[in-house]
């Protein structure tokens, strides 16, 4: 837990370089709306970072023994519900965010009826059963707990509408009480937002229900699961692999390794409750012998090598744990399982967030250097200008005058052409937004809602399908298109005025959507996985539609609505360099103009003014060296090691 807790320190100080750093360029003046949106969004992405992780296991293999064991057995008891049978029939993610109370939040299963997925709702409040977490009082926050595991029966016909229940499988018949009703989860999804040490730095505890329902669940299989940055398969040792685990194994988990976007694509096996295995009548080594065993056989039929398997005791750990057994602990081997997880997930973690702060960085960098060289030139060049009037008669500062007026007309003139490019960016930007508008989106859902609906068989979903792709794809290549369009175009105004009027300025900054391409391949990918030739055969088209409008559609229409903000945070600051550019040079040839017309009225001035610019030179050196020495701080604040960030011990929790 200790590189998780160094992982939360070396954000932070990271974080505190970037204040400074924007602190003071804002504060320098340095701060235009494209620097100080790459600074937010730094900022951003250092505040929001997660890491997540995903337990997995069909029910009765002790994953919530697991997550309280790893996670809260320094709070003396069970913190998420733990008991014989099945005590998680929904998906719970357990994080914590400041801004909320400390409470449960339930989405109730009758939303499954309607068509929107899970993620849908997450910024739906009035969607929300909100329960408060009465941290002071133990009893009444188990019990607040304890919604998760909550179900109720409801008629045959309400079940198959939530989709957790089909009249024509066979499998399925026996589990419709002699009342003609079905058991069913109470909720479809649960939001734990809980003030633990290690959710605060940021980890994302992600528990789900048995194998059964993450084939009916389209969060799990297109969202929470694939995107985790570790995902833990519990199995019970006693048991070993089933049928129905080897199943979820290919098709849920291995096969999404490198899937999810930002997903770290570490898969980890626990082969859990091997206290079952601990015969008192042999001896240590004849039990440790029946333990690597069961460990060689699971990574067989998994196919993964054996130390990839963590054999485990949660329910020893815990006990152990908490009753300050520190043998019992060892002997429960979950202190390898920590090290495995975090040792090699964190560092992973923090070389992804590194590389992506580095990059920004790096514009950042060019950017304010750029723009105090362009200052300190300006200076130089008014400074020997100033100097080059020494002696001069009043005739010739007079034509100096006339010459800075004539530089100034040049320049206004050559505005009128920025207004022109104003207009064709508008013009641009309205061609980019028709080809990945969330209309353009809904628009191609409709169409292959209603191709699905014609299809006169299950099988013959798979062309629309496929062309809904392919236009989700094209419309994103377009997009790029169009964005390579504007920023080539803003590169050819830019060395326009670097050419006619000496302007020293930064390329446009870079937009691109390779990442939401990439996306839309790892969605189809996942419908291949989910909408095989099987499904497609043994499901009715009114299921398939509307499971595949809760999942992929929903998919789709999520990574176009990040894509839309992307480009338009983009728009808002394409021309900002420019402008901060022209804005300067326009203001110093009204400085010079000023200035030389002061000498023109008063000679004697001459010296001062050469004396005052000179002081402005100093300044602006003074200005890159501090420069310099933030983003130096900045940088090695950056590159430290998790060995050098200096963590808080975890809190003591009250007993």
């Amino acid at each position: 837990m200790q590189d998780l807790q160094r992982y939360g320190a070396w954000r932070g100080h990271v974080a505190q370089a970037l204040e400074r750093y924007r602190a003071w360029t804002q504060a320098a003046g340095l701060l235009d709306g494209a620097t100080g949106q790459r600074l937010a969004r730094a900022l951003a992405r250092l505040r929001d970072d997660r890491l997540t992780v995903a337990f997995v296991a069909e029910f009765s293999r002790g994953k919530s023994e697991l997550i309280n064991a790893l996670f809260f057995a320094d709070y003396g008891r069970r913190i998420v519900p733990s008991s014989p049978g099945r005590t998680t029939m929904c998906p719970t993610e357990l994080a914590w965010d400041a801004a909320l109370p400390p409470s449960i939040r339930l989405l109730p299963i009758e939303t499954r009826a309607g068509r929107r997925a899970t993620g849908d709702y997450r910024d739906d409040a009035e969607a929300w059963t909100v329960l408060p977490l009465a941290l002071d009082a133990p009893a009444r926050m188990t019990e607040a707990f304890r919604q998760v595991s909550l179900t109720k029966r409801v008629p045959v016909a309400e079940a198959a509408a939530y989709g957790l229940h089909d009249p024509d499988d066979p499998d399925l018949a026996a589990t419709v009480g002699a009342d003609g009703l079905v058991e069913v989860p109470c909720w479809r999804h649960a939001l734990i937002n809980f003030p633990h040490p290690l959710l605060e730095q940021g980890l994302v505890i992600v528990d789900t229900p048995g194998l059964n329902a993450i084939g009916t669940e389209p969060e799990l299989t297109l969202n929470l699961i694939p995107n985790a940055h570790a995902v833990l398969f519990v199995l019970a040792a006693e048991t070993g692999v089933t049928k129905s685990d080897i199943e979820v194994w290919r098709r849920h988990i291995d096969t999404q390794a490198g899937v999810g976007a930002g997903a770290a694509a570490s898969r980890i096996v626990v082969l859990n409750k091997i206290d079952a295995l601990w015969d008192e009548l042999r001896s240590a080594e004849d039990n440790d012998a029946a333990i690597a065993r069961q460990q060689q056989d699971v990574a067989r039929l998994l196919g993964v090598q054996a130390a990839q398997v963590h054999p485990v005791s949660a329910q020893k750990a815990l006990v152990g744990k908490i009753g300050g057994d520190m043998a019992l602990f060892e002997k429960s081997r979950i202190g390898r399982l920590e090290a495995a997880l975090f040792g090699q997930l964190v560092p992973a973690r923090q070389d992804i967030l590194r590389r992506q702060l580095q990059d920004e960085l790096s514009a950042l960098a060019a950017s304010q250097e750029t723009l105090l060289g362009a200052r300190g030139r300006d200076l130089v060049e008014q400074m020997e200008e100033l100097q080059s009037l020494r002696g001069k008669n009043q005739g010739m500062i007079a034509h100096m005058m006339r010459r800075v007026e004539m530089e100034k007309q040049e320049f206004d003139a050559s505005l009128f052409k920025l207004q022109g490019t104003r207009a064709v960016v508008t013009t641009l930007s309205t061609q980019l937004y028709s080809l990945i508008g969330m209309d353009v989106v809904q628009r191609q859902a409709d169409a292959v809602r209603d191709a699905m609906r014609a299809a006169r068989f299950s099988t013959g979903t798979r062309a629309p399908v496929r062309d809904f792709f392919a236009q989700a794809r094209a419309s994103l290549d377009g997009a790029s298109a169009k964005v390579e369009e504007l920023r080539a175009m803003m590169d050819t105004m830019a060395r326009r005025f670097s050419a006619e009027h000496g302007l020293a300025l930064a390329a446009p900054l870079p937009l691109s959507l390779e990442r939401y391409r990439v996306e839309v391949d790892a969605i189809e990918a996942i419908y291949l996985k989910q909408f095989g030739t099987a499904t497609l055969l043994m499901t009715s088209r009114a299921t398939l539609l509307d499971r595949f409008f809760d999942t992929i559609v929903s998919r789709i229409r999520h990574a176009f609505r990040e894509a839309n903000v992307d480009v338009e945070a983009w728009l808002q600051v394409l021309m900002s360099p420019l402008e901060a550019r022209i804005r300067q040079h326009r203001d110093q040839l009204r400085q010079r103009q000023v200035s030389i017309q002061r000498v023109h009225d008063a000679a004697g001035t001459l010296a001062q003014k050469i004396a005052a610019f000179d002081a402005a030179r100093r300044d602006v050196d003074a200005a890159r060296a501090h420069l310099a020495e933030l983003t130096g701080a900045l940088q090695h604040a950056l590159h430290a090691g998790l060995a050098e960030a200096a963590p808080e011990p975890l809190l003591e929790t009250e007993q």
